[in-house]
């Protein structure tokens, strides 16, 4: 979804792209013309915030990192959170908003909430954006694009699996969440999010997902994106429970001044471009 005003951006080839959550925020520079990642930046905060609060956080980045101090052709805005429900595009109605969210998300009469089609997979994605922080990248920049990332997150999976016939388990990993994505025949068969305090939750949530779509540990194929890297506890207790574990790539084709930390980090926030 795209906010306007009349403002207009001076001329340059820089595109910028912010992803928040409660827990962090990350961004890159994309110089267009090049078709490199010029700045890559992960930040985390030591607690969970709120709103305002990542609202403070990211007034003190604009002010502190030079980085952020130019002119950019084209703004992007990923916001991360649990609140955000699929609809079927047949069964999606504008004005019922708040109804499909409403079963499995906690949200106030006051909220805001938009939505992103997902063409690929012929579906709608309902969610509630942080609409303060999409007013204050309004003031800075003028016209940008914001989108929930799962929107990308299932997008960009479903194209990368769009010739598998045999299901595939995407688990993609941060901090204190992880999002579990099956897809089949090009199909997606599942998305969901989970919270996790340790590696036995993380585990339990995996095997309790293959369990109800009736997938067998001995035969499913486990791709981890995201925060996540070899022999680390998530990897190492996934493995020992399921046969077949890798991990995934972006497969983004940009050349990078200081490359991410691995093949399949930052998964949505480069593919948000």
């Amino acid at each position: 979804m795209t906010q306007k005003n009349n403002t207009l951006n001076k001329l340059t080839n820089q595109e910028l792209s912010i992803q928040l959550s409660l827990s962090g925020l990350s961004f890159c520079i994309l110089q267009r013309d090049t078709n490199t990642i010029s700045t890559l930046k992960q930040i985390s905060f030591e607690k969970r915030l709120n709103p305002l609060d990542i609202q403070d956080q990211l007034e003190h980045l604009f002010n502190t990192e030079t980085e952020l101090q130019s002119n950019f052709s084209k703004v992007y805005l990923i916001h991360e959170n649990e609140l955000s429900s699929l609809v079927p595009k047949p069964l999606f109605q504008e004005d019922c908003l708040a109804d499909y969210l409403k079963f499995n998300s906690k949200i106030l009469k006051s909220d805001f909430i938009t939505f992103d089609a997902i063409e690929i997979n012929d579906s709608v994605n309902v969610y509630v954006p942080y609409v303060n922080i999409n007013n204050f990248i309004y003031e800075k920049f003028g016209a940008f694009t914001f989108k929930h990332f799962s929107t990308i997150l299932i997008q960009q999976i479903l194209l990368i699996e769009k010739n598998t016939e045999t299901p595939k388990v995407y688990a993609h990993i941060n901090s204190n969440h992880f999002e579990i994505i099956i897809v089949e025949k090009g199909k997606l068969i599942l998305y969901n999010t989970f919270e996790y305090n340790t590696k036995e939750d993380f585990i339990y949530y995996i095997l309790f997902t293959a369990e109800q779509l009736k997938l067998n540990p001995e035969t499913l194929s486990l791709t981890f994106i995201g925060d996540v890297v070899k022999n680390d506890d998530l990897y190492d207790i996934a493995y020992k429970y399921i046969r077949h574990v890798s991990f995934g790539n972006r497969n983004d084709g940009y050349t990078y001044l200081e490359k991410p930390k691995t093949n399949y980090s930052n998964f949505t926030l480069i593919h948000s471009f």
